[in-house]
């Protein structure tokens, strides 16, 4: 089996997305499935990561040919509200676009059975849940990490942190004013200050978010991009995730594995997690106050809740999902014989 493995504007593109098509090609190179990033008709099936025109392009030219596709719909119109200047605005017309495009494969993958729901409302295109999963390897050696991390910015433990791209969507304002309702912790977020970076920063930031981050208490760190994301994962004690909208959510799943006990917003696509077993779950800035207290001054509930975690993300490792992506290779080439 041969498969054409493509992400469109991959030199663009950073943050879960990425790390999700780098997982997907470890996974393929543990099965020993050949592959190419190319989008070529060349390969026994085709698997599309980023539905932009080209590969929409791609998507008819091999239905023409008879070749196989399969796409992964890391996007939605619901989840690209509130990332960037514009977003909202771009999403109305973003739906019918991609309801066009999901409707081209023959197969879809999504991260997550919320994902899989929400696309009930764009196309009638078969689909499979398989996880975004995680690296283990990725954060091997987190803990030497701690000190120098804490030393850097300055952070005083337990500290309540956040790991993605700074975007209103993944609970930026939340985030800020939980921080200043908790003047005496301290709140770190790793990470992009929007989906960009460097020149495309000052174009993609919305005002909103460089008001959140200016105005932000004393207690609240921007730390921007960190080459080594396992600092982040070092330095913080209790994950902080009030994203509004996410079709599955990478750095939760890794800082489960590290052992910090998540706060989430209660949304569907968290209903996998038992709120008191693995997590605690809010609804409004309210809420996360009361959980981050509560799971910061007992000791023994920081404990279960990260052990819960950290058991709770052995389904989600590449060795755990990795069959369900070669399998489902398998069965869509299976149809077309």
């Amino acid at each position: 089996m041969k498969v054409s493995h493509y992400f469109e504007w991959e030199q663009y593109i950073t943050g879960g997305q990425a790390q999700s098509v780098r997982n997907q090609r470890k996974m393929l190179d543990r099965h020993g499935v050949e592959y190419t990033t190319d989008p070529t008709l060349d390969a026994d099936l085709l698997h599309l990561n980023n539905m932009g025109p080209r590969s929409v392009y791609c998507a008819r030219r091999a239905r023409q040919a008879g070749v196989p596709v399969v796409a992964h719909t890391h996007q939605t119109a619901e989840d690209f509200r509130e990332s960037f200047a514009l977003s909202n605005l771009l999403a109305r017309p973003m739906k019918p676009y991609l309801s066009y495009a999901y409707s081209l494969p023959d197969h879809l993958i999504c991260p997550s059975e919320h994902t899989a729901a929400v696309l009930d409302d764009y196309c009638d295109t078969p689909r499979t849940v398989i996880s975004n999963g995680f690296d283990p390897e990725k954060l091997a050696g987190y803990e030497s990490l701690r000190e120098g991390y804490l030393n850097r910015y300055d952070l005083d433990p337990p500290v309540v942190f956040m790991i993605g791209h700074v975007i209103e969507r993944k609970g930026l304002s939340t985030f800020v004013e939980t921080a200043r309702r908790l003047p005496e912790l301290d709140f770190a977020w790793f990470g992009y200050l929007n989906p960009g970076g460097g020149t495309l920063d000052r174009v993609l930031r919305s005002r909103g978010t460089t008001k959140q981050v200016r105005n932000a208490p004393e207690n609240c760190t921007f730390t921007g991009y960190i080459e080594d994301v396992r600092g982040g994962f070092a330095a913080g004690d209790v994950f902080f995730f009030p994203t509004k909208n996410e079709n599955e959510g990478m750095a939760l799943l890794e800082a489960m594995a590290c052992g910090k006990p998540p706060v989430v917003r209660d949304i569907p696509t968290f209903a996998w997690l038992e709120d008191g077993t693995n997590c605690l779950k809010a609804r409004d800035t309210s809420g996360f106050v009361e959980a981050i207290k509560r799971v910061t001054a007992d000791g023994d509930m920081h404990e279960r809740l990260g052990a819960g975690a950290a058991d709770a993300s052995d389904d989600y490792t590449l060795a755990a999902v990795s069959d369900d992506l070669v399998g489902l290779y398998r069965s869509v080439l299976d149809r077309h014989i």
